[in-house]
Formats: C-alpha cells, sequence, structure tokens
C-alpha cells in the first residue's frame, strides 16, 4: 500500500497537461493531499500549500507522488535529484511514469540505505489472463474518447460518483495511473502487453450481482495512431453496456501528433460503436461529455445544446454542468431497448 498523506510534485511543468496526474488527486482525493512541490519557473499550481519535502514531511506527508508526464515518461535527471532529496527528508516515492522507479540505481541505493519505499503504479499485476469475450453478468459503462487527455477519467469518477449519490451501487474501475492512486486499485493499462489488454479489463469488472454499474476509465483513442491498440482492447474487453464520448472542441490537432486532426463526433461515435458490439452487440451511447474549459461559459452553455439536439443525445461539460442528464438517459430503461442514437452524415 502507497502511504497516505501525499505531497504532489510539480517540478518544472507549465503544461496544465502534463500535471493531470497532480491534478486529479487535488480534485478527487483532497482529504489525503497536503502540499505541492513546485520549482520557481512553474507558473501551474494545485491550490495547495506550496512545501519543500521537510515542510511537508512536518505536516504529514508520507509520499511524493510525481504526478506529471512528459515525453517518454523518463524520469530524467531532475527528477531523479528530487526525489533523492525527498527521501532524504523522509518520504516515500509514487511514479506513474513508463520508467520504473525501481530501475534507477541512484533511488533504489537511496531507497534501501534510508529504509524508504518506492512505488512503481504502472507495474502491472502478474496474473493477467488473455481475455475470452464470455458474456458477463452486471451493467458496465466505458468512457470513449475523439483524443488522449480529453476527460475521461474525469467524465468516468463523475458518473460513478453521481450514481453513488442516487443510490445505485457503482465502482470507478481505473486503467491509468492517475485512476489507479485516486481508487487506490486498478491496472495501468498502457504497460500491458498487447495480448493481454482486454483479459485485464475483464479482470477489473469481473461479474456482478447487484445491478449496480462498473464505470471503466478510458484510454487513448481508436482515431489516435499511437493509442489506437489500447482503445481497442479495452472496448472489447470492457463489453460495454454503455458508452460516454469525451471530446475537447478546441483540440486543433492529436494530442502529441500536430499533422493528425481529431475525427469528427459521427465517425468517433460509429467506430467506437462497432468496434465494441464485437462483445456486446447491445451496446448504446448514452451521453457526450465535452471539456470546455477553454470556453466561456455562455459559448460553452450553447455549444452543448447545439450538439445534444444534432445528435439526440445528452451533452454536457462535467466539470460546469454535471453528469446528471447522461445519467437520466443511463438510467432510463425505455431508452435502453431503442437502437443506439448515431448520427450517420
Amino acid at each position: 500500500m502507497i502511504a497516505t498523506p501525499y505531497l504532489l510534485y510539480l517540478g518544472h511543468s507549465n503544461d496544465e497537461i502534463g500535471i493531470k496526474t497532480s491534478r486529479g488527486l487535488a480534485v478527487f482525493r483532497p482529504d489525503i493531499c497536503v502540499g505541492e512541490f513546485r520549482h520557481d519557473d512553474c507558473r501551474l499550481t494545485l491550490g495547495l500549500p506550496r512545501m519543500d519535502f521537510t515542510t511537508a514531511y512536518a505536516a504529514g506527508a508520507r509520499t511524493l507522488v510525481l504526478g506529471i508526464a512528459n515525453a517518454g515518461g523518463k524520469l530524467g535527471e531532475d527528477l531523479v535529484r528530487d526525489a533523492l532529496a525527498a527521501m532524504e527528508a523522509g518520504l516515500d516515492i509514487a511514479s506513474g511514469l513508463h520508467q520504473r522507479l525501481k530501475d534507477e540505481p541512484q533511488l533504489v541505493e537511496a531507497a534501501t540505505r534510508l529504509g524508504r519505499a518506492l512505488h512503481d503504479v504502472r507495474d502491472p499485476r502478474p496474473d493477467i489472463p488473455v481475455g475470452n469475450g464470455k458474456k458477463r453478468v452486471g451493467n458496465r459503462l466505458l468512457t470513449v474518447g475523439t483524443d488522449c487527455s480529453v476527460g475521461k477519467m474525469y467524465t468516468t469518477l463523475c458518473l460513478a460518483r453521481a450514481l453513488s449519490a442516487r443510490g445505485v451501487p457503482a465502482d470507478f474501475r481505473a486503467t491509468g495511473q492517475t485512476g489507479i492512486l485516486i481508487a487506490g486499485d486498478g491496472v495501468p493499462l498502457d504497460a500491458v502487453v498487447a495480448d493481454f489488454i482486454s483479459g485485464a479489463i475483464e479482470q477489473i469488472s469481473p461479474d456482478r450481482h447487484d445491478g449496480g454499474w462498473d464505470l471503466i476509465e478510458g484510454q487513448g483513442s481508436l482515431f489516435h495512431p499511437s493509442f489506437a491498440g489500447v482503445s481497442t482492447g479495452l472496448l472489447h474487453g470492457a463489453q460495454p453496456d454503455a458508452l460516454v464520448l469525451c471530446h475537447d472542441p478546441m483540440r486543433q490537432s492529436m494530442r502529441g501528433l500536430p499533422h493528425y486532426t481529431p475525427p469528427g463526433l459521427s465517425d468517433c461515435l460509429e467506430a467506437n460503436l462497432r468496434t465494441a458490439r464485437l462483445t456486446n452487440p447491445n451496446v448504446r451511447v448514452v451521453g457526450i461529455a465535452l471539456n470546455t474549459s477553454a470556453m466561456v461559459e455562455a459559448d460553452a452553455l450553447a455549444l452543448c445544446a447545439r450538439i445534444g439536439d444534432e445528435f439526440g443525445l445528452p451533452c454536457s461539460d462535467p466539470y460546469r454542468m454535471g453528469v446528471e442528464s447522461i445519467l437520466d438517459r443511463l438510467l432510463d430503461t425505455d431508452a435502453a431497448t431503442s437502437a443506439p442514437a448515431t448520427k450517420t452524415a
């Protein structure tokens, strides 16, 4: 288990998307976050007290979470230097980067000498089976996206919370490092060998008999050349009864690929439905979630209304407007028996 509370690491970051792990923890688990560590050239903040490692330990922090993402998921000299200083101050280290803490000799030596723990969140469990596609009991919703980093995790967490508030049993099933740190469990899907991706999702969303829902965090996009393989395996393994499409309307190019433009909503909806039908022919779309953080509120409301009318689906920004309209559609048994709403034009 990763010791809490956390000190959240921002380092030298100046890319809001790049600190989404730290941001997610600050938003969804503020109860276990005592502060943030950032260097003077970092212009971003989570709104938490700024602390150095010694101050954070004195305030109760027990683990420094390297809650940033960078090109290639590398630790780099600055991160290693800061992690060493944090361990000297008494903190364990947790990381969701692709490069493992336990593969860095300096960190291993210091952790052994000081009695600190190194937690690599992207270490998948060793007993993942190959997927079999057999029909499972229970209800499952999967968030999908037009691109990476468009709000799939945030939307899934909001849906899980809102369902629970209505008295419906609901569990968030994490598939990425941020979600795992928030939920305390899950599978780092982008670290799973390709043949086992669907089996990993089957494993974390098994049969359930309480009438509740598994809310499965989506990853990547079927339209992102770098990550479509993960998205495909996730759709097959999730065997979703319902999909929610997540989209950033201000995105001009695919994340990290300026030579690729995001797909249209119609194409993305149909592609995800077609892929999901392999393991659940009755899958349906229950809503569209927009990330309108870069828009003024009036424009965001108008866009949600226009897209909702165009597709005949609830459309909302979960942060600004909540997810109640999407939940209404999800729990509408009459809508569940009708064909999924898609636009072919």
